[in-house]
């Protein structure tokens, strides 16, 4: 199951990396450290009634545009630290797929699941 779910995860990654003109790398990034938290920041905006971490977030997202030089070779840089991050739980009898599943995957879809709970 774990496998299943990497492979659909990694293909819609490709399918819209090849859409967007993008690399796999820079699609993996721009969800995982862009789309994603900006949503959850969002979310705990409105249960908190407020409005300033996502415009904290689109102010640094922004400054960050401005100031990247290549967002490709960031990308790249980026996507190997991650990868490195969740080969680190292979020592506690993990592996990449499972790691990436756990953290990349179900962590986020139950941090959503209670984020939504608050807000509605």
């Amino acid at each position: 199951m774990i496998n299943r779910i990497f492979s659909i995860v990694a293909r819609s990654l490709y399918f819209i990396a090849s859409k967007t003109g993008r690399t796999y790398n820079e699609i993996n990034i721009i969800l995982y450290y862009g789309l994603i938290p900006f949503s959850w920041l969002v979310l705990i905006d409105y249960v908190l009634e407020i409005h300033y971490l996502k415009g904290a977030f689109l102010l640094v997202a922004f400054g960050f545009m401005l100031g990247c030089r290549n967002f490709v070779t960031f990308s790249d840089d980026l996507f190997l630290r991650s990868v490195r991050f969740l080969n680190y739980f292979n020592r506690f009898g993990s592996n990449y797929f499972a790691s990436s599943v756990w953290i990349c995957v179900v962590l986020p879809i139950l941090i959503y699941a209670v984020l939504i709970f608050l807000a509605f």
